[in-house]
């Protein structure tokens, strides 16, 4: 009682110095006074004020939306499986040897983990590097995989675009010596199919390979040294204008104006097999070793393409740098184009929703004798897509199941608790997906109109009538039609009715 009475009466003194307008020093030593009085009172215990939010550039999936996030993956994931690719994961942080120096200037983002027991570690900023530290350390050769795992980057989240600090990451990728541009092409094709299947509207998938950028930067002028840096700049040609991109390069990176002046009549071009044609004739260009192969291979990959069929969806775009160090061949990346949606009074904007390319050297970087494995592979970016997706059944009001119940199992009188344990039970053991309300008397009508709420398409009712004739009343919720099924029948039929659904 004392130590309450002498808590009590340093509350009433910082009170005072408040209203008093006292010296903020002198406030700020009493309240902490005060604090710690309270903290030996025990007066604090689970009183403690916590600030309810996610960390900045992450969030919450509630049941609603992981139900639209699933559908998505089940199409990624289907459609990775029907290309033969095998599954693997890795830890999500790797030694931080391992990821520095991979990923140009974007390796500022990566997030670096306290030193705990001698190691020095750092969550995960994409898929690949695990992937070529893997196959550098099991010593595999061949392999076509896909890895769906959340990656990490310190990046400025533009959370309404589905650009967070922590998200999910659908990789594929087709490791191994292989005839030029076949798997290439096999990549290409997946990202086609998936954003068809996922029917996000019109894209463009664009095209453009290392190998050319590199000897246009070459017949431009640029030096060596300024190879990759001017290559970020050129990146940026997808959001802010050649202008803005030329002052960065002559301004920032120190590129002689005429160089600039180069680069800029040819990374404004897009096209398809004539463009590439017409750069294999360009006088400068075709002097390279570096570009003639690359555009060799352009060629090839655009032959494929069109005996897949989607040509139609391809740009050839010359403006496509992709800021990663890693990438030595084809790059790709797939762009949503703006549409007027029905349910949207905006188009929605996310910019790239997939990406990738070839990597043929980042393997022998992890291998002690420098083998290399050559790897092709592409990345869809699934927050991106599900922020559209998210956005696209909000506008539509339509009701979304987040449960997969196909049965619920009710009573129509009391005393029948029983009866309807060993009925689920028996569902569940069926492999029915099955529920029942966690009430001894549940009424009829509560039972029924739960099953409105969720969606669920059937009712499994079981009464003193019904159990005496060895039925059940089986109920279709939307058309309220009611019939009686053996009980041994039950599953069968239950089976039967939902495989229509």
């Amino acid at each position: 009682a004392a130590e309450e009475a002498a808590v009590r009466a340093q509350a009433d003194t910082v009170r005072r110095l408040k209203q008093d307008k006292a010296d903020p020093d002198e406030i700020a030593k009493e309240v902490a006074k005060l604090l710690e009085m309270k903290a030996q009172l025990g007066e604090d215990d689970g009183k403690h004020k916590f600030v309810l939010k996610t960390p900045k550039g992450t969030r919450d999936y509630g049941p609603k939306q992981m139900a639209i996030r699933e559908r998505a993956f089940n199409a990624i994931i289907s459609c990775f499986k029907r290309h033969g690719a095998e599954v693997i994961d890795t830890p999500v942080f790797e030694l931080k040897e391992t990821l520095t120096g991979k990923y140009g200037e974007d390796s500022k983002l990566i997030y670096d983990l306290k030193d705990q027991g001698g190691e020095l570690l750092s969550l995960r900023y994409d898929l690949t590097v695990p992937f070529a530290r893997y196959l550098a350390m099991n010593k595999i050769t061949n392999i076509k995989r896909y890895h769906i795992a959340k990656v990490y980057r310190r990046d400025n989240p533009a959370m309404t675009r589905g650009r967070y600090r922590e998200f999910y990451q659908c990789d594929f990728d087709i490791a191994g010596q292989f005839d030029p541009m076949i798997p290439d092409a096999e990549c290409l094709k997946i990202v086609h199919e998936i954003l068809s299947d996922l029917q996000l509207g019109d894209f463009v998938i664009k095209v453009n390979d290392r190998r050319i950028l590199d000897g246009m930067f070459a017949v431009c002028g640029v030096p060596d040294s300024k190879f990759r840096t001017i290559c970020s700049s050129v990146d940026k040609l997808d959001k802010v204008p050649w202008e803005e991109v030329r002052s960065e390069m002559v301004g920032e990176k120190g590129l002689s104006p005429e160089a600039a002046d180069h680069i800029g009549e040819y990374v404004q071009l897009h096209g398809g097999l004539d463009l590439i044609e017409r750069l294999l004739q360009d006088p400068k260009l075709s002097q390279n070793k570096l570009a003639k192969e690359g555009l060799g291979d352009m060629k090839l990959l655009f032959e494929y393409l069109t005996l897949f069929g989607i040509t139609g969806k391809i740009s050839f775009d010359l403006s496509l740098a992709r800021g990663l160090d890693y990438y030595t061949g084809v790059i790709f990346e797939a762009v949503l184009l703006h549409q007027e949606n029905e349910h949207v009074e905006e188009p929605v904007s996310v910019g790239s929703v997939a990406g990738g390319g070839r990597y043929d050297g980042l393997v022998g970087m992890f291998d002690p004798k420098g083998r290399k494995v050559p790897c092709v592979g592409v990345s869809i970016g699934i927050e991106r897509i599900f922020s559209i997706l998210e956005q696209r059944l909000e506008a539509s009001e339509e009701k979304i199941r987040t449960t997969e119940t196909q049965v619920l199992v009710a009573s129509a009188q009391k005393k029948l608790l029983e009866e309807r344990l060993k009925l689920i039970s028996e569902l569940w053991d069926a492999g029915i997906k099955a529920e029942m309300l966690y009430k001894k008397n549940p009424k009829l009508l509560n039972q029924l109109q739960y099953c409105e709420d969720t969606g669920i398409p059937l009712v499994a009712i079981v009464g003193e009538q019904e159990l005496k004739d060895g039925v059940v009343k089986l109920r279709t919720v939307a058309t309220r039609e009611e019939v009686n099924v053996r009980r041994e029948s039950l599953v069968e039929e239950i089976r039967i009715r939902t495989s229509r659904c």
